[in-house]
This record gives structure tokens, sequence and C-alpha cells, in this order.
């Protein structure tokens, strides 16, 4: 943490003020300024003033068995110590032991204002590390009394204490004071709301945030993307889409996932060509894997959108995968749809071939398209064995007779 980081300025300027005594009146209004700085005990001085030498030669290990030897005599020498101990102990990772002895100097309540603020925060943000976030959040507090200061960054942490312990009505209440004590935009202590309101389901008042968010830091790729699925999760289809459309646009859509959902929600409001497109094109780039279910979507895009063509090319591309017979079924009928029976015919047979659920589907089309192109007796066949399954029984016998009629036409014995 940055307390820990800065642990030699803040000794350095916290020993040379105890080592003389202030003789300046505090102001009445905080207790900071009330908390006059005294000097340490003439017995323990000595010892600190070596320890803390040893410390800026780097030699914490020293610094640290220095004090230990230290015999104070009073409650002030022996919280100064138990700081300069806790901030040692910090900074050498020792974390536990440093809790300890930073508690020691909060709960004597004696140092100097200055020292004791920092122990108040050093001690607080150890306690969060530690996971400790029931004491951590009271420890932040007392900084904030003791100081008569309003810092965001400390709501901040705060919040996120309350975050781990799940009580997300705290959570929201510390982030609107810590956003109203932020002097730029914090996006942390928004993004804190956001969780807390996700967590209790509120998914509206989530977009709201949002709304706020993305104007204020629109750079943000995940926002955009947050606040477009938000829209979905409260069937807003139309923001959603105009979302995640602005969002493609400006480049911040980079997972198959997000373009799907741009693709499927254009094809749901009327643009399935459009849907087509833009997940073609990121198909074949690769950022959408090449399989069977992104190939069976695609052809449906083309599908919605009356282009047979490219359709009944990615049926049958999805079907190649493990010869799937519907997908066969499926190209095979949009093939005959655009009046190309002969590619159709095989097809609709390989459908066959490799199993469907009603083979009278498979039967009927082949039915309709040998009699397109006016091939009577392997239509009149086809329709008689469509007749044989329950699903196309009633069509396939509307056409035998049709069929017969053609073939005494044209002199087709059947």
């Amino acid at each position: 943490m940055q307390n820990v980081t800065k642990i030699a300025s803040v000794l350095m300027l916290s020993f040379c003020g105890s080592m003389i005594t202030t003789t300046a009146m505090a102001a009445e209004k905080c207790p900071i300024e009330k908390r006059q700085s005294k000097a340490v005990g003439a017995s323990a001085a000595k010892k600190v003033q070596k320890s803390f030498e040893a410390y800026t030669e780097g030699n914490l290990d020293e610094a640290i068995a220095i004090l230990l030897e230290v015999n104070a005599k009073n409650d002030f020498d022996k919280a100064y110590v138990a700081r300069m101990l806790g901030n040692f102990y910090a900074e050498k990772g020792q974390m536990k032991t440093a809790v300890k002895y930073l508690k020691t100097a909060v709960e004597a309540d004696v140092l100097g204002g200055t020292d004791h603020a920092a122990t108040l925060r050093l001690y607080a943000d150890l306690l969060l590390q530690e996971k400790r976030f029931k004491d951590a959040i009271p420890s932040y507090y007392k900084w904030m009394e003791f100081t008569c200061k309003s810092d965001a960054q400390v709501y901040r942490r705060i919040g996120i204490a309350y975050s781990e312990l799940k009580q997300w009505d705290k959570v929201l209440d510390v982030a609107d004071k810590g956003i109203s004590f932020s002097e730029a935009p914090d996006k942390g202590l928004y993004q804190m709301k956001l969780t807390a309101y996700f967590n209790q389901k509120k998914y509206k008042d989530a977009v709201k945030v949002l709304e706020i968010m993305v104007p204020l830091f629109q750079d943000d790729k995940r926002l955009w993307v947050q606040l477009a699925q938000f829209y979905l999760m409260t069937e807003d289809y139309d923001r959603s889409l105009a979302t995640y459309d602005l969002a493609y646009k400006n480049g911040f859509l980079e997972t198959a996932g997000n373009i799907t959902r741009l693709s499927q929600l254009l094809a749901q409001k009327g643009s399935p060509f459009q849907a087509a497109k833009i997940f073609e094109k990121h198909l074949k780039s690769g950022l959408i894997e090449k399989n069977k279910k992104n190939y069976t979507i695609l052809a449906g895009f083309y599908h919605s959108a009356k282009n047979l063509k490219e359709a009944a090319n990615y049926y049958g591309i999805a079907a190649d995968f493990d010869n799937d017979g519907d997908l066969l079924l499926k190209q095979g009928r949009i093939l005959a749809l655009d009046q190309k029976q002969r590619e159709a015919i095989p097809v609709l047979k390989k459908a066959l071939a490799n199993g469907i659920e009603h083979p009278g589907e498979a039967q009927f089309e082949l039915a309709l398209a040998y009699l397109t192109l006016k091939q009577y007796k392997p239509a009149y066949q086809r329709a008689v064995l469509a007749a044989k399954d329950s699903k196309t029984k009633r069509s396939a016998n509307s056409y035998i007779s049709y069929i017969k009629e053609k073939a005494r036409i044209h002199n087709v014995t059947l």
C-alpha cells in the first residue's frame, strides 16, 4: 500500500518533530490540531535515534533489533516505539506483527497529532490488507474524526470493506459520500456503486450509474459494453442496440461474445443483412471461432435477410462438421427455394442418408424438386415415400394426384 511505501519519509518527519517539544498552542477545532507533539524520553531517545539511523542506512533488521531493546518508561515512549516497530515490520512484509504494534500505538492515544493520524491510517490500511474488514471500518472513521477530513479515498477503502462484507446499502452510502468529496471523478467509487446495485439485482439503478460513467470515462471500452449489457438485462433493446453499435463503430467490441450480441440485436431489430456482414467479417478474421454453431448462426442471419445463396452456402459448411442431416435439409430447401433444384437434390439425399427426425420432410422436398424439373417418375416415388411420414402425409397425398395427372399428360409411366 502507498502508506507502507512512504514509511521512510513519514518516519523522518515524525522523528525530527518528536525530538523537539512544540510550544505552539493548538487550535480548538480539530483533535489533530489540539494534540501537541512531545519529546521521547531521555532513556529511549538514544536507541530511537540509533534505530532510525540504521533504518536510513538500509539496515532494517538492525533497526528493529535496536527498538526491541528499548525499555520505555512511559505510555508515550511505549506508543512511539510501537509505532516505529509497526512501520518497520510493515515494510518488512510481516503484516500481522506490524498490526500488533500499530494497535498498541493507536490504543494508547497519546502520540502527537500528525503521528497519531498517520498511525491510525496505516493501521486501518493494514487491517484492510489483512482482510480484517470489520476492524478496518471503524479505524478509518476514527482517522476521519481525528483529522476532521472527509477523504474520498478513505471512503473508497471503507466501501471495499463493506463490499467484502456484502453490506451493499452501506457500500452505496459511502460511495456517494466519496463521490461528493472527490476533486475529480473517481471511477472506482462509481464502479463500487454499480457492483452494489448489481448484487442487489437493482439493474435499472445500475443503468443510471453507467449512464453517468460512460460520458465521464469515454475511453473505457468495458463501460460501453457493460451499459449495453445492462440495457439488455432491463429489456431496453433499442438502447442496448444503439450502445453496442456505437461501441462497435468506436472499436470497443473486442470479443466474440460482444460481436455476436450486436449481430443478434441487429437481426432482431430488422437488420439481418447488416448482422450477417458484421458476423461474417469477424468469423473470417478468426475473432469468432469457425465452428458448426457459428456457421449456423451466420446462415440464419443470411436466411432472415433472404440472401438465399449465402444462407445455403453457410448451412452447408455448418453441416459438413458432422454431416448434420437437419442442416442439410435446410440447405436443400433453400437451394430449391432459390430455383436451384439440381443442386438441391443431392443435398436432400445426403440429408436422408445422414438421418433426420422426419424423413418425409426431405422426401417431400425431393418430390417438389423433381416435379419442377418435370421428372415425374422420381417425383411420384418421393411423394409416395413422403406420404408414409405422419408429418408430411397430408401434403404429399395432395400432390400425388397432381403428379399422376402430369405424368399422364406427358405420357410418363410411373
